[in-house]
């Protein structure tokens, strides 16, 4: 009798504290979620405003950007594309520190690492960004139009894959300076860098992962760190970037054409239904790798969704292949105009 006892009242002790253990887990994970106020104050030190200038020390582009190390800031390529000079602000603060040049760069991601000097601070952390997903919270920092210091909330409304790459949609509005600036989860991290957004729509916005920073941050930690000054040849992309041309112009010599979907009167919200239109190769030369960016209107001409189709296989010159893709019901039904955009490809050589 007396065993059992002992044996239930070693049961309850182990209860109780199991209870104790998860309850402790849980009051952890929800301390890890800080508020939007909290991110601003932790993050604000370590964001700048980017002040690109051409070799006549004219303002040639406005940025943005944010520290990865303590003396080396992130930012896109194209923010200082073509400049021979600059310098940064730290968002809040008065002083100007010179930009001493490019330390590494990843053109096919427009990613840049610069050399500031005369001034350190802490890092931003880089979040993991496996664990990303659509209808996360995020907020977005930068200094749009030159209006230094914003702070944007909004959701991951899409991740989006062209080629190997991919992108995040979000809701938070970025707009021209903005480019560069770290896109943060609920715990101040950052998931992404703010690089672009459809002109003329409507929360389409997009960040390049922050893990694409990752073998940057690598590279010039185990090796020696050369610093390259300022320069069209040092700056200018060498290729086509993720988001070269992306809602933008079509690229020349490939086009999309005769565009069929189905009757939008008789499809249901939630089935995919299949659309095509055909790649048409107006190049002498054989084309492959196609990849399109195809947008949804809705009777507004706001763009509601899009979708990237890629094609990789050859298309002879002057010939056209058809593709198909698919999309929800729902999208059908508000679609009243959807249009065709080459975001890239390949000529075969």
């Amino acid at each position: 009798m007396k065993k059992w006892k002992l044996d239930k009242y070693l049961n309850n002790l182990v209860l109780f504290f199991c209870i104790i253990i998860v309850v402790l887990l849980l009051a952890t994970s929800l301390s890890q979620a800080l508020t939007a106020r909290q991110i601003a104050q932790n993050v604000f030190p370590s964001i700048v405003l980017l002040v690109m200038e051409d070799a006549n020390g004219q303002t040639v582009s406005l940025g943005s950007g944010f520290f990865v190390m303590d003396d080396v800031i992130a930012t896109n390529l194209h923010v200082i594309e073509d400049a021979a000079s600059g310098y940064v602000k730290i968002v809040g603060q008065k002083p100007k520190y010179e930009i001493a040049g490019l330390v590494h760069a990843d053109y096919q991601r427009d990613l840049a690492l610069l050399k500031i000097t005369g001034v350190k601070t802490s890092p931003l952390i880089l979040g993991d960004i496996n664990q990303v997903a659509v209808g996360d919270e995020v907020y977005a920092v930068g200094n749009p139009q030159g209006l230094e210091g914003t702070f944007s909330q909004g959701i991951v409304s899409s991740i989006r894959k062209i080629g190997s790459d991919m992108l995040f949609q979000i809701t938070a509005p970025i707009s021209p300076g903005s480019s560069g600036g770290p896109v943060l989860n609920t715990q101040g991290e950052v998931i992404g860098i703010a690089v672009a957004t459809f002109s003329g729509g409507q929360n389409l916005n997009f960040a390049i992962p922050a893990s694409y920073l990752t073998p940057l941050l690598i590279s010039i930690r185990t090796h020696a760190r050369l610093v390259v000054p300022l320069s069209a040849e040092a700056t200018t992309k060498q290729k086509k970037s993720i988001i070269d041309d992306l809602g933008g112009r079509s690229v020349e010599g490939v086009v999309g054409e005769n565009l069929i979907t189905p009757d939008a009167s008789w499809v249901s919200s939630g089935v995919k239904y299949t659309y095509s239109f055909s790649f048409r190769n107006q190049l002498r030369e054989p084309v492959k790798d196609i990849h399109c960016f195809v947008v949804f209107y809705d009777r507004s001409g706001n763009p509601i969704d899009f979708d990237v189709v890629h094609y990789s296989n050859v298309i002879p010159a002057g010939l056209a292949k058809r593709v198909t893709s698919r999309v929800d019901g729902s999208v059908l039904k508000l679609t009243s105009k959807i249009e065709l955009r080459i975001l890239d490809f390949k000529i075969v050589e």
